[in-house]
């Protein structure tokens, strides 16, 4: 791991090469003035642990959402078939 130190100028002309050394690993400054202003680094996707079953007995279905046909979904739905397309 190498540290890259770049002043604000050449940080907005190389940001995509910036960019591609800090996803590998370097290290990169920013600095204006010769003062560290800001640090380029990769963002570090953080996914919330799963629990398996932790949704159990929270999530309910009415019987008539699961069960049948809606007669008017079901005639749109024949209509639609002899339309023709635009």
């Amino acid at each position: 791991m190498s540290t890259h130190v770049v002043n604000t100028h050449d940080a907005k002309s190389r940001l995509s090469e910036l960019i591609r050394l800090a996803e590998a690993g370097d290290e990169v400054i920013v600095a204006r003035n010769g003062t560290y202003v800001a640090r380029i680094v990769p963002w570090e996707q953080i996914r919330p642990q799963r629990i398996s079953g932790s949704l159990k007995g929270k999530i309910h279905f009415a019987e008539k959402d699961i069960r049948g046909e809606d007669p008017d979904i079901l005639e749109m739905f024949e209509e639609s078939i002899d339309k023709p397309l635009p």
